[in-house]
């Protein structure tokens, strides 16, 4: 048996009620808007407040979220904690709650492979705690119809309960610990991805002198492309910094399916020049092609 298969048998312990403590580990833009999705539904929602930001108190107090001191109180009053952080940081999280003695339901709503899923998994003790792997897809969930929140593992089907009646829709894919994680990293292997490749090709062209001509030869040929191409730089601007690591997962998940890992490997180089725009106005797009010819040199 494999280390994290052990987790197919749910631990012992009373059901998740709708009115259960949930705590959401840390609430950045996504993460605000899933727990106060959750809270919709109605569980009582908390977020922990020691080393974080005053963005993040900012975003916590807008979504409404109870305040604990620090994880291991947030740990010690929910059984059910959710965690939303950049890809890198998941299993030391992960491992931190471990440590804290957590017993309840931990949900990893994190974009990694199927993998470090389990990875993830295996931090805990399969008798303390159940394990729910979770995979984002859409915007933060502020809008019914918007956002999706893949669940699997055996008690996958009870935390989707959790966000219904909320903007934030449920789907649960299996009780196999890496399933949502899968879905999330193949679904984003296409949007990320090419908008990465979309990325590096106008600059290439820009390098040699031909971008007006490509975009009228696909004006012709490929309808919509030029305005996704105008249009990208500014969503690429606020969130490349998180999507290098995302990238590297990808990568990890095909090269563990046989496939070339060099795909998503370039593109996250491609983020990871652009990580500097995180702080300060969006980038038009030849500010975005300024950066990715700048890093290059």
């Amino acid at each position: 048996m494999a280390s994290w298969e052990r987790f197919n048998t749910i631990p012992a312990g009373r059901v998740i009620s709708a009115s259960v403590a949930l705590g959401v580990l840390h609430p950045g833009a996504m993460g605000a808007s899933v727990a106060a999705a959750a809270a919709t539904g109605g569980a009582r929602v908390f977020w922990s407040a020691a080393g974080r930001s005053a963005a993040t108190r900012e975003r916590a107090e807008r979504a409404g979220l109870l305040e604990c001191p620090d994880v291991q109180a947030l740990c010690e009053r929910c059984r059910v904690v959710l965690s939303v952080c950049p890809p890198e940081e998941a299993l030391g999280l992960a491992r931190t709650v471990s440590d804290l003695g957590f017993a309840g339901t931990y949900v990893d709503a994190n974009a990694v492979s199927p993998a470090t899923a389990r990875k993830i998994a295996a931090v805990f003790d399969p008798v303390a705690v159940s394990f729910v792997d979770g995979g984002l897809i859409g915007p933060p969930a502020w809008k019914a119809g918007s956002t999706r929140l893949h669940l699997s593992g055996p008690r996958a089907a009870e935390v989707a309960a959790l966000f219904a009646g909320s903007p934030l829709e449920t789907k649960c894919v299996g009780d196999e610990i890496g399933a949502a994680s899968a879905l999330k990293m193949v679904f984003a292997a296409q949007t990320k991805g090419t908008t990465a490749l979309l990325a590096a090709i106008v600059t290439v062209a820009e390098a040699n002198g031909v971008r007006s001509a490509l975009f009228e030869e696909w004006e012709q040929t490929q309808p919509g492309l030029v305005a996704r191409s105008q249009g990208m730089a500014p969503m690429i601007g606020a969130k490349a910094w998180r999507f290098e690591g995302e990238m590297r997962e990808i990568a990890a998940t095909f090269e563990a399916a046989g496939l070339p890992a060099g795909f998503h490997t370039a593109a996250a180089e491609v983020y990871g020049r652009l990580a500097g725009f995180k702080e300060g106005p969006p980038p038009d797009l030849a500010a975005l092609i300024q950066r990715l010819r700048e890093s290059s040199d």
